[in-house]
Protein backbone atom coordinates (compact mmCIF):
# COMPACT_ATOMS: atom_id res chain seq x y z
CA UNK A 1 0.00 0.00 0.00
CA UNK A 2 1.47 3.30 -1.07
CA UNK A 3 1.36 6.40 1.09
CA UNK A 4 -0.16 9.59 -0.30
CA UNK A 5 0.00 13.12 0.95
CA UNK A 6 -2.77 15.68 0.63
CA UNK A 7 -1.92 18.47 -1.78
CA UNK A 8 -5.10 20.49 -1.49
CA UNK A 9 -8.63 20.95 -2.72
CA UNK A 10 -9.35 20.42 -6.37
CA UNK A 11 -10.70 23.28 -8.44
CA UNK A 12 -14.12 21.63 -8.62
CA UNK A 13 -14.40 22.02 -4.84
CA UNK A 14 -15.60 18.42 -4.37
CA UNK A 15 -12.37 16.43 -4.54
CA UNK A 16 -9.11 16.26 -2.62
CA UNK A 17 -5.84 16.18 -4.55
CA UNK A 18 -3.34 13.61 -3.23
CA UNK A 19 0.19 12.90 -4.42
CA UNK A 20 2.52 9.94 -4.37
CA UNK A 21 5.79 11.51 -3.32
CA UNK A 22 7.87 8.57 -4.52
CA UNK A 23 6.56 8.56 -8.10
CA UNK A 24 5.18 12.05 -8.40
CA UNK A 25 1.72 10.78 -9.39
CA UNK A 26 -1.38 12.66 -8.33
CA UNK A 27 -4.82 11.29 -7.45
CA UNK A 28 -8.29 12.67 -6.84
CA UNK A 29 -10.22 11.56 -3.77
CA UNK A 30 -13.96 12.42 -3.52
CA UNK A 31 -14.61 14.66 -0.53
CA UNK A 32 -17.79 12.82 0.48
CA UNK A 33 -19.26 11.89 3.84
CA UNK A 34 -17.08 8.82 4.17
CA UNK A 35 -13.91 10.88 3.80
CA UNK A 36 -15.10 13.32 6.42
CA UNK A 37 -16.01 10.50 8.80
CA UNK A 38 -12.62 8.85 8.19
CA UNK A 39 -10.83 12.15 8.80
CA UNK A 40 -12.67 12.49 12.09
CA UNK A 41 -12.02 8.87 13.02
CA UNK A 42 -15.76 8.23 13.34
CA UNK A 43 -15.88 4.44 12.89
CA UNK A 44 -19.57 4.28 13.77
CA UNK A 45 -20.51 6.70 11.05
CA UNK A 46 -18.41 4.82 8.50
CA UNK A 47 -20.32 1.62 9.29
CA UNK A 48 -23.66 3.36 8.92
CA UNK A 49 -22.66 4.79 5.54
CA UNK A 50 -21.65 1.31 4.30
CA UNK A 51 -25.00 -0.14 5.34
CA UNK A 52 -26.88 2.67 3.62
CA UNK A 53 -25.01 2.10 0.37
CA UNK A 54 -25.62 -1.64 0.43
CA UNK A 55 -29.29 -1.17 1.27
CA UNK A 56 -29.81 0.57 -2.07
CA UNK A 57 -29.96 -2.88 -3.71
CA UNK A 58 -30.26 -5.94 -1.52
CA UNK A 59 -29.03 -9.40 -2.60
CA UNK A 60 -32.59 -10.62 -3.18
CA UNK A 61 -33.26 -7.74 -5.56
CA UNK A 62 -30.01 -8.38 -7.40
CA UNK A 63 -30.91 -12.02 -7.95
CA UNK A 64 -34.46 -11.18 -8.98
CA UNK A 65 -33.24 -8.80 -11.67
CA UNK A 66 -30.67 -11.29 -12.93
CA UNK A 67 -33.35 -14.01 -13.05
CA UNK A 68 -35.55 -11.64 -15.06
CA UNK A 69 -32.92 -11.49 -17.81
CA UNK A 70 -30.64 -8.56 -16.92
CA UNK A 71 -26.88 -8.90 -17.12
CA UNK A 72 -24.41 -8.27 -14.31
CA UNK A 73 -23.27 -5.03 -15.92
CA UNK A 74 -26.83 -3.76 -16.33
CA UNK A 75 -27.66 -4.37 -12.68
CA UNK A 76 -24.43 -2.75 -11.49
CA UNK A 77 -24.94 0.34 -13.64
CA UNK A 78 -28.56 0.83 -12.69
CA UNK A 79 -27.88 0.33 -8.99
CA UNK A 80 -24.65 2.29 -8.84
CA UNK A 81 -22.83 -0.57 -7.12
CA UNK A 82 -19.58 -2.36 -7.98
CA UNK A 83 -19.71 -5.20 -10.50
CA UNK A 84 -17.92 -7.49 -8.05
CA UNK A 85 -20.75 -7.13 -5.57
CA UNK A 86 -23.35 -8.04 -8.19
CA UNK A 87 -21.34 -11.05 -9.39
CA UNK A 88 -21.22 -12.45 -5.87
CA UNK A 89 -25.00 -12.82 -5.77
CA UNK A 90 -25.66 -13.29 -9.49
CA UNK A 91 -23.51 -16.38 -10.02
CA UNK A 92 -26.03 -19.00 -8.75
CA UNK A 93 -28.85 -17.38 -10.71
CA UNK A 94 -26.80 -17.36 -13.91
CA UNK A 95 -26.22 -21.10 -13.43
CA UNK A 96 -29.97 -21.56 -13.02
CA UNK A 97 -30.66 -19.72 -16.26
CA UNK A 98 -28.08 -21.78 -18.15
CA UNK A 99 -29.45 -25.04 -16.79
CA UNK A 100 -33.02 -24.06 -17.72
CA UNK A 101 -31.96 -23.28 -21.30
CA UNK A 102 -30.42 -26.76 -21.56
CA UNK A 103 -33.59 -28.36 -20.22
CA UNK A 104 -35.73 -26.44 -22.70
CA UNK A 105 -33.74 -27.83 -25.63
CA UNK A 106 -34.77 -31.31 -24.49
CA UNK A 107 -38.45 -30.32 -24.24
CA UNK A 108 -41.03 -31.14 -26.91
CA UNK A 109 -42.66 -28.43 -29.07
CA UNK A 110 -46.44 -28.21 -28.77
CA UNK A 111 -48.27 -28.61 -32.09
CA UNK A 112 -51.92 -28.71 -33.10
CA UNK A 113 -52.16 -32.47 -32.55
CA UNK A 114 -50.12 -32.48 -29.35
CA UNK A 115 -46.43 -32.50 -28.30
CA UNK A 116 -43.90 -33.39 -30.98
CA UNK A 117 -41.90 -36.59 -30.71
CA UNK A 118 -38.70 -34.70 -31.46
CA UNK A 119 -37.12 -32.27 -29.02
CA UNK A 120 -36.80 -28.53 -29.51
CA UNK A 121 -33.07 -28.84 -30.08
CA UNK A 122 -33.56 -31.43 -32.82
CA UNK A 123 -36.29 -29.41 -34.54
CA UNK A 124 -34.25 -26.20 -34.48
CA UNK A 125 -31.12 -27.96 -35.76
CA UNK A 126 -33.10 -29.34 -38.72
CA UNK A 127 -34.59 -25.91 -39.45
CA UNK A 128 -31.14 -24.31 -39.46
CA UNK A 129 -30.11 -26.86 -42.08
CA UNK A 130 -33.15 -26.02 -44.21
CA UNK A 131 -32.45 -22.28 -44.00
CA UNK A 132 -28.71 -22.72 -44.58
CA UNK A 133 -27.68 -21.42 -41.14
CA UNK A 134 -24.81 -22.56 -38.90
CA UNK A 135 -26.39 -24.00 -35.77
CA UNK A 136 -23.08 -24.13 -33.90
CA UNK A 137 -22.95 -20.31 -33.77
CA UNK A 138 -26.37 -19.98 -32.13
CA UNK A 139 -26.61 -19.28 -28.39
CA UNK A 140 -29.37 -20.22 -25.94
CA UNK A 141 -30.51 -18.34 -22.85
CA UNK A 142 -33.48 -18.30 -20.49
CA UNK A 143 -35.11 -16.00 -17.95
CA UNK A 144 -38.35 -15.61 -16.06
CA UNK A 145 -41.03 -13.37 -17.50
CA UNK A 146 -43.34 -11.04 -15.63
CA UNK A 147 -45.92 -13.83 -15.36
CA UNK A 148 -43.42 -16.09 -13.59
CA UNK A 149 -43.02 -18.49 -16.56
CA UNK A 150 -39.68 -19.36 -18.08
CA UNK A 151 -38.86 -17.85 -21.46
CA UNK A 152 -36.22 -19.51 -23.63
CA UNK A 153 -34.39 -17.41 -26.20
CA UNK A 154 -32.22 -18.32 -29.17
CA UNK A 155 -29.86 -15.77 -30.72
CA UNK A 156 -28.04 -16.16 -34.04
CA UNK A 157 -26.57 -13.94 -36.71
CA UNK A 158 -27.31 -13.92 -40.43
CA UNK A 159 -24.86 -11.74 -42.29
CA UNK A 160 -25.09 -8.44 -40.40
CA UNK A 161 -28.51 -9.11 -38.91
CA UNK A 162 -29.12 -10.30 -35.35
CA UNK A 163 -32.04 -12.72 -35.09
CA UNK A 164 -33.95 -13.89 -32.01
CA UNK A 165 -36.61 -16.50 -31.34
CA UNK A 166 -38.50 -17.07 -28.09
CA UNK A 167 -40.46 -19.95 -26.60
CA UNK A 168 -42.39 -20.43 -23.37
CA UNK A 169 -40.94 -23.38 -21.45
CA UNK A 170 -43.08 -25.46 -19.12
CA UNK A 171 -40.99 -28.04 -17.22
CA UNK A 172 -42.68 -31.38 -16.73
CA UNK A 173 -42.57 -35.09 -17.38
CA UNK A 174 -40.54 -36.38 -20.33
CA UNK A 175 -38.67 -33.07 -20.60
CA UNK A 176 -41.62 -30.69 -20.56
CA UNK A 177 -43.03 -28.67 -23.44
CA UNK A 178 -42.28 -25.44 -25.29
CA UNK A 179 -44.62 -23.11 -27.19
CA UNK A 180 -43.59 -20.52 -29.78
CA UNK A 181 -43.92 -16.87 -28.74
CA UNK A 182 -43.02 -15.11 -31.99
CA UNK A 183 -42.85 -15.62 -35.75
CA UNK A 184 -39.19 -16.69 -35.79
CA UNK A 185 -39.92 -19.41 -33.26
CA UNK A 186 -42.83 -20.66 -35.37
CA UNK A 187 -40.68 -20.65 -38.50
CA UNK A 188 -38.00 -22.74 -36.80
CA UNK A 189 -40.61 -25.23 -35.57
CA UNK A 190 -42.09 -25.66 -39.06
CA UNK A 191 -39.53 -24.44 -41.64
CA UNK A 192 -41.35 -25.88 -44.67
CA UNK A 193 -44.37 -23.66 -44.02
CA UNK A 194 -42.39 -20.39 -44.10
CA UNK A 195 -41.03 -19.86 -47.59
CA UNK A 196 -40.16 -16.23 -46.80
CA UNK A 197 -37.21 -17.36 -44.65
CA UNK A 198 -34.93 -18.40 -47.49
CA UNK A 199 -31.55 -19.94 -47.05
CA UNK A 200 -28.65 -17.47 -47.15
CA UNK A 201 -24.94 -17.83 -47.56
CA UNK A 202 -22.18 -16.53 -45.29
CA UNK A 203 -22.55 -13.02 -46.72
CA UNK A 204 -26.25 -12.90 -46.08
CA UNK A 205 -27.18 -13.28 -49.77
CA UNK A 206 -29.93 -15.67 -50.92
CA UNK A 207 -28.40 -18.98 -51.90
CA UNK A 208 -29.44 -21.26 -54.75
CA UNK A 209 -32.97 -22.36 -54.10
CA UNK A 210 -35.23 -24.85 -55.78
CA UNK A 211 -36.20 -23.87 -59.34
CA UNK A 212 -39.35 -21.84 -59.52
CA UNK A 213 -42.07 -23.40 -61.63
CA UNK A 214 -43.11 -21.10 -64.44
CA UNK A 215 -46.83 -20.74 -65.13
CA UNK A 216 -48.04 -22.59 -68.26
CA UNK A 217 -48.11 -20.56 -71.43
CA UNK A 218 -51.57 -19.55 -72.60
CA UNK A 219 -53.04 -21.79 -75.28
CA UNK A 220 -52.68 -20.31 -78.74
CA UNK A 221 -55.81 -20.61 -80.80
CA UNK A 222 -55.03 -21.22 -84.43
CA UNK A 223 -56.84 -19.08 -86.93
CA UNK A 224 -58.18 -20.47 -90.16
CA UNK A 225 -58.53 -18.27 -93.19
CA UNK A 226 -61.62 -19.13 -95.22
CA UNK A 227 -62.10 -17.55 -98.61
CA UNK A 228 -65.63 -16.66 -99.48
CA UNK A 229 -67.00 -18.80 -102.38
CA UNK A 230 -67.38 -15.87 -104.74
CA UNK A 231 -68.13 -17.91 -107.82
CA UNK A 232 -70.80 -20.02 -106.16
CA UNK A 233 -72.45 -16.98 -104.59
CA UNK A 234 -72.55 -15.17 -107.91
CA UNK A 235 -74.17 -18.15 -109.61
CA UNK A 236 -76.78 -18.54 -106.87
CA UNK A 237 -77.62 -14.85 -106.91
CA UNK A 238 -78.04 -14.88 -110.68
CA UNK A 239 -80.29 -17.96 -110.54
CA UNK A 240 -82.44 -16.46 -107.79
CA UNK A 241 -82.86 -13.26 -109.76
CA UNK A 242 -83.84 -15.04 -112.98
CA UNK A 243 -86.23 -17.56 -111.44
CA UNK A 244 -87.98 -15.36 -108.94
CA UNK A 245 -87.99 -12.19 -110.93
CA UNK A 246 -86.26 -10.50 -108.07
CA UNK A 247 -84.09 -7.58 -109.07
CA UNK A 248 -81.78 -6.11 -106.51
CA UNK A 249 -80.09 -2.85 -107.45
CA UNK A 250 -76.32 -3.01 -107.43
CA UNK A 251 -76.08 -6.79 -107.07
CA UNK A 252 -74.12 -7.35 -110.24
CA UNK A 253 -71.72 -4.57 -109.38
CA UNK A 254 -71.15 -6.04 -105.93
CA UNK A 255 -70.53 -9.50 -107.34
CA UNK A 256 -68.08 -8.15 -109.91
CA UNK A 257 -66.22 -6.25 -107.20
CA UNK A 258 -66.08 -9.37 -105.05
CA UNK A 259 -64.63 -11.34 -107.96
CA UNK A 260 -61.97 -8.74 -108.60
CA UNK A 261 -60.86 -8.42 -104.98
CA UNK A 262 -61.94 -11.32 -102.79
CA UNK A 263 -61.77 -10.42 -99.12
CA UNK A 264 -60.73 -13.26 -96.80
CA UNK A 265 -62.67 -13.68 -93.59
CA UNK A 266 -60.84 -14.86 -90.42
CA UNK A 267 -62.50 -17.39 -88.27
CA UNK A 268 -61.48 -18.61 -84.82
CA UNK A 269 -62.27 -22.02 -83.47
CA UNK A 270 -65.56 -22.10 -81.72
CA UNK A 271 -66.87 -18.87 -83.34
CA UNK A 272 -70.06 -18.85 -85.48
CA UNK A 273 -69.61 -19.39 -89.23
CA UNK A 274 -69.39 -16.44 -91.60
CA UNK A 275 -72.83 -15.73 -93.08
CA UNK A 276 -73.22 -16.65 -96.75
CA UNK A 277 -73.68 -14.05 -99.48
CA UNK A 278 -77.31 -14.99 -100.08
CA UNK A 279 -78.03 -14.32 -96.38
CA UNK A 280 -76.69 -10.81 -96.76
CA UNK A 281 -78.18 -9.97 -100.14
CA UNK A 282 -81.49 -11.85 -100.08
CA UNK A 283 -82.22 -11.76 -96.35
CA UNK A 284 -82.69 -15.56 -96.06
CA UNK A 285 -80.98 -17.99 -93.64
CA UNK A 286 -78.75 -20.51 -95.28
CA UNK A 287 -78.95 -24.14 -94.22
CA UNK A 288 -75.23 -24.62 -94.78
CA UNK A 289 -72.79 -24.65 -91.85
Amino acid sequence: MRALRVVGLHEDGRSIVCEDTARGERFLLPADERLRAAARGDITRLGQIEIELESQMRPREIQARIRAGESVEQVANSGGIPVARVERFAYPVLLERSRTAEMAQAAHPVREDGPDVQTLGEVVAYAFGVFGQDYTNASWDSWKGEDGKWVVGLNWQTGRSDNRAHWCFAPGAHGGTVSALDENAQALMDPNAYRSLRAVDALGRPSAAAPVEEPPAPEVVEETVVEAPVAEVAEEVATATADGGLALPGVEEQVEAAKAAPRPAKKKKGHPAVPAWEDVLLGVRSSRG
